[in-house]
Formats: structure tokens, sequence, C-alpha cells
């Protein structure tokens, strides 16, 4: 078993990056302005497939479970995802091609601005516009725009969701609830765009690793049974694609498992957040907005009680550092003044404010590598 060497994991934006994923894709299909910093192969359809949940390092270590994905596994680097490392942050950087500091997708939770109100950037809320809170042409705008067909295939229930508005907006959509009904629609989108000689982007998605990993762990064996069922499906997909097409599969982090007795509780612990106006983020990458003035003081608390458990770190900092890219004026508010990511196993909790993660065993958002890192499986047919 792999585990984390406690190397703090920066982001490739512009290298080597999920964000840079559709960019390459575009670029392949003759997107006027797109690079390709990746090196995929020449195609004319594409199909991107996302596993939640499916992290490098984890794939790497599961070679029996999922023996079609791990022989593709050699034949590029992995891909980092953006900062935090968490489905909301990344789904949007995919679809946008863009950085978290420019996308604005900051987290599994973040501050609207001049509230004290976080957004779910997953259930999102009625009162944000997702086309102001993300407002740049997605990848599948600018497809479209230029004469490409942009085909997403996915949940009915995330049709018009503000996250899909965000990362996928300008795409036609089409609903498929299980993996037989996906493999179909997928197909015969590219069947059909083959059979006409026309260039086409399709992307999907696999959410169920995800929500095996977060109940059971990453490495249980609810988990294995769930990767080896996703190889199984991957491997049908791509029989049923067309000559000449192009599959990638990839995922939006990797996992974390996390143990009882390696947890703080922030609702419990007396003083732990004095002079914290909100909390946010997630458990393995909380995000604090601290009193006016008191920001130095914050972090300095949080560093005495995580120790090197945890990289504690301002916002500051870490727009210095690059762990968002560019950050935009407008996006900088929705960032935490104040940034605790985990290392190792730790997390920290919210039992009142984030009731769920009191259940969970797996988890992920930090910048360790066994969550930043993601494959880059590319097999053309």
């Amino acid at each position: 078993m792999t585990t984390d060497d406690g190397t703090l994991v920066l982001p490739r934006y512009d290298k080597c990056s999920l964000s840079d994923l559709l960019p390459a894709v575009a670029a392949r299909v003759g997107l006027a302005g797109a690079v390709d910093p990746l090196g995929l192969p020449d195609a004319d359809r594409w199909v991107v497939l996302l596993v939640d949940g499916l992290g490098h390092r984890l794939l790497g270590e599961h070679a029996n479970d999922a023996p079609y994905l791990c022989s593709l596994l050699a034949q590029h680097q992995p891909l980092t995802v953006g900062v935090p490392s968490t489905t909301a942050t990344s789904i949007a950087g995919l679809g946008s091609g863009l950085a978290p500091g420019v996308h604005g997708v900051t987290g599994y939770t973040s501050r609207i601005p001049g509230t004290l109100r976080l957004l779910n950037a997953l259930t999102w809320h009625d009162d944000v516009d997702p086309d102001c809170w993300q407002p740049h042409p997605t990848v599948f705008e600018r497809l479209v725009a230029a004469g490409v067909e942009a085909t997403v295939v996915s949940r009915g229930a995330f049709l018009g969701s503000g996250l899909t508005r965000v990362s996928q907006r300008g795409a036609t959509y089409v609903g498929a609830e299980t993996p037989t009904e996906r493999v179909e629609a997928v197909a015969e989108t590219v069947g059909s765009a083959a059979w006409a000689g026309r260039p086409a982007v399709t992307y999907t998605y696999e959410s169920q690793l995800d929500h095996a990993g977060h109940e059971h762990g990453c490495r249980s064996m609810r988990w294995r049974d769930v990767l080896a069922a996703i190889d199984d499906d991957v491997l049908a997909l791509r029989k049923a694609l067309p000559s000449g097409a192009a599959l990638v599969v990839t995922g939006d982090h990797g996992m974390v498992d996390v143990p009882d007795d390696d947890r703080i509780d922030a609702d419990t612990e007396p003083g732990l957040l004095d002079d914290v106006v909100l909390l946010g983020g997630e458990a393995r990458f909380r995000q604090l907005w601290a009193a006016a003035g008191a920001i130095e003081q914050v972090a300095a608390r949080w560093r005495e009680r995580c120790g090197d458990r945890a990289w504690v770190v301002t916002r500051d900092q870490a727009e210095a550092d690059g762990w968002f890219g560019r950050v935009d004026d407008g996006v900088r508010p929705r960032i935490g003044d104040v940034l605790i990511a985990a290392r190792g196993t730790f997390a920290v909790v919210a039992s009142r404010q984030f009731p769920v993660e009191m259940r969970m065993r797996g988890f992920h958002g930090s910048l360790t590598a066994a969550e930043m890192y993601v494959p880059l499986l590319v097999d053309v047919v």
C-alpha cells in the first residue's frame, strides 16, 4: 500500500492538470486557439469519462480489480487536479478549462461574498446565478461555436443544476441513469458523428466509486467491488465505440481513509473557533473566514493545534504559492482567510455544521499525492 510521504503537491495548471484535459481534446478536434500540453493522439471523435474518486495512486494499487484501466496507466503521466481536490472544483475546472481562481468554484462549500452564507457547489442555491458565479465560456460552448458536436451524457437529475451550468453549459445533454444506458447513449452519440464524418466530444460521468469510498473507505471490499464493476463498464464502452474514436478516462480526486482518532472536531473544542465568523470547505481542506484584523491570530491558533498534521496557511500565502492559479478579484473573497490542508490521515470535522462528516470513512480535498494525482488513461479504438 502506498502511503502519503508528507509532500505538498502543487497543481500544474497549464501544463499537466485536469483543467488542461478538455482544451487538449479541443485542440485535437481543431478548435482554434486551443492548446494540447498533454500530448494526446490524433482523433476526430473523443469520449471523456470522469470517474469520481479515481485517484492515480489508488488505481495503481488495485491492478487485479481493474485490469483494463491499469493496462493504460503507463502511457501518460498523471494529471494534478486543482485546489481543493474535490468534485465541484474539479468538474468546474474540467469543463471550463480554467484554474479555480478564475472559474470561481473554490471548494465543496465556499463563502458567498458580502454574506455570512456558504454556497454548497454540489446542491447550489436558487439565489446564486451560476452564469454569474462562473461567467467565462466553457470548453463546450467554444466547441459548439466552432461547429464541433459537444454532448454530455449523465444522470437526468444533474440537468440544469448550478454545477452543470458552471461547467457544461453549451453542450447537448442526454440523460442516462445506469451504466448500461450510459454506454448505449455514448455509443449512439459518437457513432452518429462518425457516420456523418463530424468531429465530436462527448463527456460522461460515473459517481459510485466516490460514494463507496466515503461510506466504506477507499480500500474496502465494497470500494474494490465497485472499481471492478467500473472496469468492466469502461471496457464495454470501449468496445461499443466506432473505429478511430478516442476514449479518455480520468478522475476528479483521490481519497484518504481517516480514522476516528486522527480527527479534530472544530465545533466542540473550546476556543478553536474564536475570531472565526464562518467555517466552510470540507474536512481535509477546511476554510475559515476571520473577524476583521484577526487572520494571523486565527492562523497561529490553528497551527499550534494541528502541528505537523496539516499545512495551515493564509489565503494570501496560498495565492502566492499558486494553489488556485491566478485569482480574480471577484473570486478572492470566496476563499477562506485561513486554510487548513490536512496531511497524512488527518481531518478537521465539524459535527454541528457538517454532521455528515461524522459518518464518513474516506475523505479528500487536500494537497497530498494521494488526493492530487488522477490518472490520464487514453485508448484509441
